[in-house]
């Protein structure tokens, strides 16, 4: 896998999901505790921000009154209905595990649902950028990494989902797309198996 033209592209690392006193820690607490997806995730990036790999993230947040979701339904409408994700709030900013990479970290916004390329620019810095792997982390692995995936699949990108950092609403719906449903159009691996493919390859 060549660095220069591969993005790892964070999802939903937001305090909603993953601070002590998030909204919504609760959907995704028992999976994010057994996989150490924060942890992981910050040792990803202290590694990958040496190198050329793109790193994204795509946060989602909403104006006060959720004037963007029209009828929504699922998890749309679990978080009009606990308030999570309203713009200008702590609960829509991103971790502050993530603060140390500020600089490093290409933010692009306009994400207001499950598919990250929806209503964001993300495909077309991916394009200009020449990125042809894309790398997936966050959450929620069955929802918003499942959708993306999905869609950059279609659009021609060469897609990774990483089982280490990401988190889904259990172990069991984590533990069952990695084995049932990423294979279908993704690689997966962990983040060290990430590194060792964006590793030079030894001349010998």
């Amino acid at each position: 896998m060549n660095p220069h033209n591969t993005a790892l592209v964070l999802i939903g690392f937001q305090n909603d999901y993953f601070a002590q006193d998030g909204i919504l820690k609760g959907v995704i607490e028992e999976s994010a505790t057994a996989t150490h997806t924060v942890e992981n995730t910050i040792n990803l990036l202290k590694s990958l921000v040496k190198t050329p790999v793109l790193l994204i993230s795509t946060p989602i947040f909403f104006t006060q009154n959720y004037e963007e979701l029209v009828e929504p339904v699922g998890i749309l409408n679990t978080i009009k209905e606990v308030g999570a994700f309203q713009e200008g709030t702590k609960g829509s900013q991103a971790i502050e595990e993530l603060n140390s990479f500020q600089g490093s970290i290409l933010e692009i916004p306009g994400k207001r649902g499950l598919n990250a390329f929806v209503n964001t620019d993300l495909d077309d810095v991916l394009r200009q950028r020449n990125i042809k792997n894309l790398v997936l982390a966050g959450a929620v692995t069955s929802v918003c990494i499942d959708s993306t995936g999905r869609s950059a699949y279609e659009q021609g990108y060469q897609v990774s989902v990483l089982s280490d950092c990401t988190s889904a609403r259990t172990c069991f719906e984590q533990d069952f797309y990695f084995e049932n449903v990423f294979p279908l159009y993704a690689n997966t691996m962990t983040s060290a198996e990430l590194l060792e493919k964006l590793a030079p390859t030894p001349v010998s």
